[in-house]
């Protein structure tokens, strides 16, 4: 018999409860008897023990379905060893919890916060599997996360239908796209969607390059703009300031996001209307694609035959076309970032898409 722990933490996407699935098939599949204890939002659950018994049944027919069917939060990495307001050690109670359940692995599915903590719970000696979930693809060691696909396909979808309404007003248009740090998801997204301009938070922008891209774009017969923006864009003004010094002028930010930014400054120098439009939580929702149905089920599985083989530590991940098992003291902290001068964002470029650098 093995008792298996399970929590999604962090911000929910699409497939979770995919390779939830995958890994519970897999386990009865090959007739393990398995008790499945299903912590409910997130780490909170394992901190105070709120949690559900699951059996095969509770897995059955949520392949199509989103969000997380144990539920989420986030625990910020940053506090987990800070005391709770009633002075309760979070770590060594999810410590004890585990050992409370006599539970013989925890399979946490999250980004890169999440891998953190459960890198800490390895160290303190608790026997860990992850799985990597996050629409940014911004974790280490693996080349794809779940989510991310049909994120793509939702802030595309968005971009597409901009599209035709920007040709009819002959607008700019300024579609924000989530990702705060990385800009994988916006670079993705504005590719497939066609967008003009790209601004994500790893190649800071030059507003004056962006107009330029804008004025071509009119000199050429086009009578509108597509920028896609990370939610993290940031000028190169901006990216030369200390950490100190943005925290300061963002206290006083006038503006509700980097977008609506943008827009008032290619407003003020052009006289062009600018419209901006926020799919915002969109991208998180709905079923998860059919690439997503399949790349969660696949990871799923593999982190069902981790915990037959009694192999812990590690994140399933993707590499190469590959399933692959990456340790997870290689993962966490690490983020993976676009770099400036990585293929894409060259082949980016050669289609004529400024990244206002």
């Amino acid at each position: 018999m093995k008792r298996i722990g399970m929590l999604t933490s962090g911000g929910d996407c699409q497939a979770l409860n995919a390779a939830m699935r995958g890994v519970v098939k897999t386990l009865i599949n090959g007739k393990e008897e398995v008790e499945i204890y299903g912590f409910i939002d997130g780490y909170k659950g394992l901190i105070y023990s709120n949690f559900r018994m699951l059996t095969g049944h509770d897995f059955s027919g949520i392949l199509t379905k989103g969000g997380t069917i144990l539920g989420t939060s986030r625990t910020p990495f940053k506090t987990i060893k800070d005391p709770d307001e009633n002075g309760l050690d979070k770590v060594e109670a999810m410590k004890q919890n585990y050992h409370k359940l006599k539970l013989d692995c925890l399979v946490i599915l999250g980004g890169n916060g999440t891998h953190k903590t459960a890198n800490l719970l390895r160290e303190e000696g608790l026997n860990v599997v992850t799985l990597p979930k996050t629409i940014d693809n911004d974790l280490w060691g693996t080349d794809m996360t779940f989510g991310f696909q049909s994120a793509v396909d939702i802030a595309t979808e968005a971009i597409d239908c901009i599209h035709t309404t920007a040709a009819s007003h002959g607008r700019v248009f300024i579609v924000e796209v989530m990702g705060h740090k990385v800009g994988w998801l916006t670079l993705n997204a504005g590719m497939a969607g066609g967008a003009d301009i790209i601004l994500i938070p790893e190649i800071p922008y030059d507003i004056d390059k962006v107009i330029a891209k804008i004025e071509e774009r009119d000199k050429s017969g086009s009578r509108f703009t597509i920028i896609a923006v990370a939610e993290g864009a940031i000028s190169k003004e901006d990216a030369k300031l200390t950490k100190k010094e943005y925290k300061k002028k963002m206290e006083k930010y006038p503006y509700p996001s980097v977008s609506y930014e943008v827009a008032a400054k290619i407003q003020e120098k052009t006289g062009r209307e600018v419209r901006v439009t926020v799919p915002g939580h969109t991208q998180r929702g709905g079923s998860p694609c059919p690439y997503d149905r399949v790349f969660a089920s696949r990871l799923g599985s593999e982190a069902g035959k981790l915990i037959v083989d009694g192999e812990y530590g590690f994140m399933v991940g993707y590499k190469n076309r590959e399933i692959v098992r990456v340790p997870l003291e290689d993962v966490a902290g690490k983020l993976k970032m676009v770099a400036p001068d990585a293929s894409i964002v060259k082949e980016a470029k050669l289609l004529g898409i400024s990244f206002g650098d």
